[in-house]
C-alpha cells in the first residue's frame, strides 16, 4: 500500500479546483470540507477520519477503502459515490444522499442513517 500524503483541506481545494482530481492516499484526517465541490474525485484509501464534510458535493467520487471512520457528512451528496470497502463507522449521514452509492462491504457500524436517501 503507498503511504498517505498529508495535504491541507486548503491544499486540496485549491488542487481540484486547478483540475486536479487524484487525491488517493491523501491523509486529511478532520479536515475541515464543509460545503466542498469534490465531485467526481479520487479519494481512495484516503484518511478522512473525523473530516467535517456537511453537505460536501461527493457525487462520482471514488471513496473505496477510505477512513470516515466519526466523519460528519450530514446533507452531503453522494449519488454514484463508489464507498466499496470504505469504513464509514459511527459516521453522520443523516440527510445525506446516497442514491446509486456502492456501498459493497462498507462498514456502517454505528453510522447514523436518520433520513439518508438510497
Amino acid at each position: 500500500m503507498d503511504e498517505l500524503k498529508k495535504i491541507t483541506a486548503k491544499e486540496l481545494l485549491d488542487m481540484y479546483a486547478k483540475g486536479e482530481r487524484d487525491f488517493s492516499y491523501c491523509d486529511l484526517y478532520r479536515a475541515n470540507l464543509i460545503d466542498a465541490n469534490l465531485e467526481g474525485a479520487n479519494l481512495i484509501d484516503a484518511d478522512l477520519k473525523g473530516a467535517d464534510l456537511c453537505r460536501a458535493n461527493l457525487s462520482r467520487a471514488n471513496l473505496s477503502g477510505a477512513n470516515l471512520i466519526d466523519a460528519d457528512l450530514k446533507g452531503a451528496n453522494l449519488i454514484d459515490a463508489n464507498l466499496s470497502k470504505a469504513d464509514l463507522s459511527g459516521a453522520n449521514l443523516i440527510d445525506a444522499n446516497l442514491k446509486r452509492a456502492n456501498l459493497i462491504d462498507a462498514n456502517l457500524t454505528g453510522a447514523d442513517l436518520t433520513n439518508t436517501r438510497m
